[in-house]
Formats: C-alpha cells, sequence, structure tokens
C-alpha cells in the first residue's frame, strides 16, 4: 500500500490513517491528512466525514472544527485551485490516539459492508460542473455542522452525509451522492427541529 496514489476502498483509506502521527501521541488534522494523501477532493472531504460520523462527533467544538475544514476545501474547489490549502492552526488541531484508535475501529466495521456497495455508475455526477455542484452541497452540510452541536452526537448524520459524498466522488458513484442528498434533507429537518426548540 503506498500514499503514491488515492486510496480507492474505505478499507485501504482506514489504514493508511492508522498510520497517521507516532504511537501513543495526539493526531493532528495534518498527520491524517498526510496519511491519506491529499491529491483527491472525496479522499480529503471523507476524513472529517469519516471523523464526525464516529465517536469523535462527541467532542465538543470538534464538528464546528471539521465544518470550518469542509468549507475551505469546498471553497477552493468552487474556485478550480488545483491544490487545497488549509491554515496551520486547522492543521494542529489533534484528537487523543486513544480516541483515534476507537474511531478507526468503529469505522471498520462498516467498511467491507460499505466497500462491496461502491462501483462505478451514474458517474455525470461526479464529473465536469457536479463536482461543483457538489462541492455546494459540501458547504450546506458543513454549515448544519455548528447548530447541531447543541444534540449529543447530532452531526452524526452529517458525517454520514460527507462520507457517503466522499465515497461517491473517490468511487466516481453518482448513487452515492443521490443518497448524500437524502442525508442533507434530514439535516436540514433536524436543524428545523433545534431552531424551533
Amino acid at each position: 500500500m503506498t500514499a503514491d496514489r488515492d486510496p480507492q476502498t474505505l478499507e485501504e483509506l482506514l489504514q493508511r490513517l492508522e498510520k497517521a502521527g507516532k504511537d501513543r501521541q495526539p493526531v493532528t488534522i495534518g498527520q491524517m491528512l498526510e496519511a491519506a494523501g491529499q491529491r483527491s477532493f472525496g479522499v480529503i472531504l471523507l476524513i472529517p466525514g469519516l471523523l464526525v460520523l464516529s465517536p469523535l462527533s462527541g467532542i465538543p467544538g470538534l464538528p464546528s472544527v471539521f465544518a470550518v475544514m469542509v468549507v475551505l476545501i469546498a471553497g477552493q474547489l468552487l474556485i478550480g485551485r488545483q491544490h487545497f490549502w488549509l491554515p496551520q492552526w486547522l492543521l494542529k488541531r489533534s484528537a487523543s490516539r486513544d480516541k483515534f484508535n476507537k474511531a478507526l475501529a468503529f469505522l471498520h466495521k462498516i467498511a467491507r459492508v460499505v466497500d462491496r456497495l461502491l462501483r462505478r455508475r451514474l458517474t455525470f455526477l461526479n464529473s465536469g460542473i457536479a463536482i461543483r455542484l457538489n462541492a455546494v452541497l459540501c458547504i450546506l452540510i458543513a454549515s448544519t455542522m455548528p447548530p447541531l452541536e447543541l444534540v449529543p452526537f447530532g452531526n452524526s448524520t452529517a458525517g454520514a452525509a460527507l462520507s457517503v459524498l466522499g465515497l461517491g466522488l473517490m468511487a466516481r458513484d453518482g448513487v452515492m451522492t443521490l443518497v448524500a442528498v437524502g442525508f442533507f434533507a434530514l439535516l436540514v429537518f433536524f436543524v428545523g427541529r433545534v431552531i424551533l426548540l
């Protein structure tokens, strides 16, 4: 397994993330991106999506940090940048090794099932102008994350939406893009309930 190419499956991405940072040391966002490889928008999007989907979403403030990361990356995609830039303060944000390992263990349980579902289909939803529409969807999903911090693990749905969208982009699977739109509709409903409470 090498970082010279983008990971082709969720399982491969998780295996790369396991190598991020140093043993028994906190793992930074920068180390996660370095381990995963930073060339593919889908892969970069998957990292915050998966971590917000995992039990790490229960750490106060972390979903909002990942929301900022998603908005920055999606914004750069919208303006046509080929290489993504993130500020040092964001790259240096970290999670403890123990919590990070627990999150990866949780994600490994679903990876094999998810990987069997992925296939190249409806590729027009992940190419051309649709890439920029996906970037807009990312920004909309990220905008729901700060208010959902008021609900314990409320951001798991946002994490699922970003993860499914990232998987769709990585595997050129347009069905996953449609599923992400469905998750976004749920998010709008949840945020509406939070605002009305």
